[in-house]
């Protein structure tokens, strides 16, 4: 019998089996943590109850696996970290973030934001082992504020870009 190989995530340092497999295009990941990553969307997508935290769950896993420079990696982190700081930091629903998600990119003037070393002492395995919808959103919600902490030297620059983003719409209620 072979000894099962591991692998650390380039992302966020997650050790799992070396699966092979498919990875995203610029968000770096392991194989076995973007499948581990699949499980939980798969979860969030046939349950209206898990659902509630997809918002989350897709912002936190895009900050904590950044990827490199490139023009697409540069403003993925931005917006995903901005709308982790209207969810966590100033209550907006995530229906009300992704309006305001969607206001920054079309603002689109971000430069890159250096990872912090490191991503957060949460991952995506943290939500994965939940045993129900309950827990599965606490744990979300822990792990979305785990790393949105470890980018804690990029919070003004992400609160600025936030504040440009959101500042036309702050006469309209939604």
């Amino acid at each position: 019998m072979q000894p099962i190989m591991k692998i650390i995530c380039p992302g966020c340092g997650l050790v799992l089996s070396d699966l092979g497999g498919p990875t995203h295009e610029y968000m770096e990941s392991s194989p076995a943590c973007w499948a581990m990553y699949g499980e939980v969307l798969a979860r969030e997508y046939s349950d209206v109850t898990y659902r509630a935290v997809h918002h989350l769950t897709v912002d936190t896993y895009a900050v904590q696996h950044p990827g490199r420079y490139s023009p697409q990696s540069t403003q993925s982190v931005a917006a995903h970290l901005i709308s982790l700081y209207l969810v966590l930091e100033l209550g907006y629903s995530s229906t009300r973030a992704t309006a305001a998600l969607k206001a920054a990119v079309e603002l689109g003037e971000f430069e890159w934001l250096e990872p912090p070393r490191s991503l957060g002492e949460l991952t995506v395995e943290h939500v994965g082992h939940a045993a129900n919808a309950v827990e599965h959103i606490e744990r979300v919600h822990e792990w979305a504020v785990s790393t949105w902490n470890a980018w804690s030297e990029h919070h003004a620059q992400v609160k600025e870009w936030a504040a440009q983003a959101i500042m036309p719409r702050a006469g309209s209620r939604s």
